[in-house]
């Protein structure tokens, strides 16, 4: 997912003894005044073009937030991956994003992965992502702060899961845009998550407030 502002300095204004005979020069200009006009234009030119440019760029980049200060595209989630005791779980464990949203999946504690229920993908024998979406596997990440991304574009209902921790129960579910595909209507075949419209109303669910 760089403003430069150069100041320019006015010229000292010289010679004015030798033009007071032409026509239109007669006042002679104090220097003060001068400086402050000839200062001034420049920097509210210069100001107001990395301004605009940058503008531009972070359009492109999809960074630009709107009138009520949401991220218009490109903004990032975040879900820990947690070894805790006899413990393995993501948190939150049911998240909600818009489509072009991007999900920080970081190591927090362990060794962990985070992988898409995509059949062939990381052991997986099942497809539980919608149609056309990109599946997704970080491989088992074992440094702690380590961190896996994936954007996810095609709305509907993403299940994964945790490769080394799957078979005791180490799974999550990602709502995007809104419910639907493969996944909605059963639980993945590892573990229990949210149903998705709760992770819609609550926004995240994390793993305490589920395993309450």
């Amino acid at each position: 997912m760089n403003r430069r502002t150069f100041l320019g300095r006015a010229a000292e204004v010289g010679g004015i003894g030798g033009l007071v005979g032409l026509a239109g020069c007669a006042a002679p200009i104090a220097p003060q005044a001068t400086e402050e006009t000839a200062g001034d234009e420049p920097t509210d030119q210069d100001e107001a073009t990395p301004e605009e440019t940058t503008g531009e760029a972070t359009a492109t980049e999809g960074t630009t937030t709107d009138e009520d200060g949401g991220a218009d595209g490109g903004e990032t989630q975040s879900v820990a991956m947690i070894t805790e005791g006899s413990e393995y779980y993501f948190d939150p464990i049911g998240l909600f994003v818009e489509p072009g949203t991007t999900v920080s999946f970081v190591n927090e504690s362990g060794a962990h992965s985070a992988t898409a229920y995509a059949e062939g993908t990381g052991g997986a024998e099942e497809t539980r992502i919608p149609e056309d979406a990109e599946p997704w596997n970080s491989e088992t990440l074992t440094e702690e702060g380590a961190t896996f991304e994936h954007t996810f574009e095609v709305g509907g209902t993403y299940d994964y899961f945790c490769i080394p921790h799957k078979t005791l129960g180490m799974v999550g579910r990602i709502v995007v845009g809104e419910p639907g595909g493969p996944a909605e209507g059963s639980m993945p075949p590892d573990g229990d998550v949210p149903e998705s419209q709760r992770i819609v109303e609550e926004g995240a669910v994390s793993y305490e407030a589920f395993s309450e």
